[in-house]
């Protein structure tokens, strides 16, 4: 009797707990659908945050480094903390729930997916999502995650059962409206975004290796049954036959009392040349509006004519409110991996502050014609120089005896936008960032932005096609086809012979911005590079990528740097006030939650090669004693 009272006292603890109505959930990818990744959490401030201790951490097993059979993993998953449970995909693609004050395990479902690099250079997992349908029994609360496979699963949040009436046994097949120039799935890498009872799908493509590809689309899909209730195209239908993508692969927002959605949408393919498509494609590289009930676009703003760098609108908009002229303006905010912020009014797509067409270099490579001016947003000071790129690193120039300086000389490079060329463009800021998938966070109540912000420099060149041979990509970088295009493309970190940076540090920045003035508040280096085993010093910063997690009490939490480190910052100064090694870099935002009347941060550690060749399977959560 006392054994058995036991057991269901142990079965008990793993069971699903209820949040309670003072509970601060964090439910969506981005904390929020208007994309604020803000957490009410006040227990966190400037004085108290040095005391976090780790409540637990698990490892879910789930990672390959690539050495063996397995493409390695690419884990950038937010987790999920609603229905009083820690929620979790895995690159395995894996759905795990956990107890968040123990991170116990109580239930996981696996999707049995292929486990086969289809359309990324490794298996990328970015999470879930999670919907309450208002009803009671099984799946009246529903988790969702895509595969790399194109497909959607939906699983009970209580106990990881398929929800049988959702599509196929609750599995749907999504390529299924995969209908033109059908060379690779659409990938299901991002959770999608939900809104009453539908669900907004984006997907993923094989970046850089087509000039025509499926023609980018958001899908509306019944989060009950599976139907697709609208399409959202991005290119013209007269032009799809000649290029594609311009599609979604980043989170969206949404503005719940307009019935907007916030879509950001991305180059159109090649990439890198676009004499196939000189004909205008307005909303390729914009910001988005759709009507959430019938997906017709309500405005489009977009942010680069004639896209040829990669500069993919990647990251959601955040829903902000902007003071001006007495008057309260519903606006949002986009970052961009060109540096640039662009403040809109989020019921037009108008520019709230001026937004100046200047002119820009021209291409000189066969068929191409760069687009003569681009918008520049003037309210915001970038995160990036548009106007001139880190001065060559003497210490690099030094250790490759000159290489640097003499690639500064021989490659192109007269500003942002300067195009990509056979003699070789330096990019700046490149397609890397500038600012990342993240995005930023926002304080509603002082009004403050933050986000984190890359400098890194890389080389863009085209080969013409006769030329070109196929010798192979890894982490973003190295020679990409673009199939039917008079050219493929090397891309790679402008580095000298020794793997050192040719630009001078710092390589990384946190800011603030004062949203009620446009001033910038401060800009820290952020982070550290780890190379060769060492640590550069603080003042050089890291690359970045994943986003801040903002909390009342004052602090920001964030991963994203090289040095597989977890970091509180000061909101009012940008200084660091606490940090925790962890397995790998934190390239996904952390969670801020209450839980039971205690408060957690919690971190997935998943590593991604672009910051360093180091893989990760560990959830973290930290707590005050």
């Amino acid at each position: 009797m006392i054994r058995r009272h036991a057991r269901m006292l142990a079965l008990a603890a793993l069971l699903p707990v209820a949040a309670t109505a003072e509970d601060a959930v964090w439910d969506t990818f981005n904390g929020t659908l208007a994309a604020t990744k803000y957490s009410p959490v006040t227990s966190f401030t400037p004085q108290s945050v040095g005391k976090l201790k780790q409540a637990w951490s698990i490892h879910t097993g789930d990672l390959a480094d690539g050495s063996g059979t397995l493409p390695e993993t690419i884990w950038s998953a937010t987790p999920i903390y609603a229905n009083g449970l820690i929620y979790v995909g895995t690159p395995f693609y894996r759905i795990l729930a956990l107890n968040p004050a123990t991170g116990e395990q109580v239930w996981s479902f696996d999707t049995q997916t292929e486990l086969a690099p289809l359309t990324q250079p490794g298996l990328k997992n970015r999470g879930v999502a999670y919907w309450d349908s208002g009803e009671t029994g099984t799946c009246g609360k529903r988790i969702f995650m895509g595969t790399m496979d194109a497909h959607l699963f939906a699983v009970d949040a209580d106990t990881g059962t398929p929800c049988a009436d959702f599509a196929d046994g609750g599995s749907l097949n999504v390529n299924q409206w995969n209908t033109v120039n059908d060379v690779f799935p659409f990938s299901l890498l991002q959770p999608p975004t939900i809104h009453d009872d539908t669900l907004f799908l984006g997907w993923a493509g094989m970046d850089w290796a087509f000039s025509e590809a499926p023609p980018g689309n958001v899908l509306a899909i019944d989060a009950r049954t599976g139907a697709l209730k609208w399409e959202a195209s991005f290119i013209p239908e007269e032009i799809r036959p000649k290029t594609g993508t311009a599609n979604v692969w980043a989170s969206m927002s949404v503005d719940t009392e307009r019935d907007l959605l916030f879509v950001p949408v991305s180059s159109p393919s090649p990439n890198f040349w676009g004499g196939n498509r000189l004909d205008p494609i307005p909303m390729a590289t914009s910001v988005t509006a759709l009507d959430t009930n019938t997906g017709n676009v309500v405005w489009s703003y977009q942010l680069v004519r004639h896209d040829i760098w990669d500069y993919d609108t990647n990251a959601a908009p955040t829903l902000i409110d902007i003071e001006k002229d007495g008057q309260t303006i519903p606006a949002l905010i986009q970052t961009t991996k060109q540096g640039m912020l662009y403040v809109l009014n989020r019921e037009t797509g108008e520019p709230i502050f001026p937004v100046e067409e200047r002119a820009v270099a021209a291409s000189d490579a066969e068929g191409e014609k760069a687009a003569a001016t681009q918008p520049f947003d003037t309210w915001l000071e970038p995160t990036n120089d548009a106007d001139a790129m880190p001065p060559v690193f003497w210490l690099a120039d030094l250790v490759s005896l000159g290489q640097c300086s003499r690639d500064r000389e021989t490659y192109r490079y007269e500003g942002l936008y300067t195009p990509p060329s056979e003699t070789g463009t330096l990019a700046y800021p490149s397609t890397a960032g500038g600012m990342q998938w993240g995005g930023g966070g926002y304080d509603p109540v002082n009004q403050k932005f933050y986000v984190n912000s890359s400098v890194a420099v890389q080389l863009y060149k085209l080969i013409p096609r006769a030329e070109y041979q196929d010798k192979g990509s890894g982490a973003e970088q190295g020679y990409y086809p673009q199939k039917d295009a008079p050219y493929g493309l090397l891309l790679e970190n402008w580095l000298n012979w020794a793997g050192m940076p040719c630009w001078s540090p710092p390589y990384g920045y946190l800011s603030a911005y004062d949203l009620r003035t446009g001033k910038l508040d401060w800009r820290e280096p952020f982070g550290r590079v780890q190379q060769w085993g060492f640590y550069m010093p603080p003042s050089w910063g890291s690359p970045t990528i994943g986003g801040p997690a903002v909390t009342a009490g004052g602090v920001i939490f964030i991963g994203a740097s090289m040095d597989s480190r977890v970091r509180a910052i000061d909101a009012a100064t940008g200084k660091e006030l606490w940090s925790d090694l962890v397995q790998a870099p934190a390239v996904a935002t952390p969670a801020v939650f209450t839980h039971e009347g205690r408060d957690y941060v919690v971190f997935v550690a998943g590593g991604n090669p672009i910051l360093k060749p180091e893989v990760g399977d560990q959830v973290v959560a930290y707590t005050l004693p």
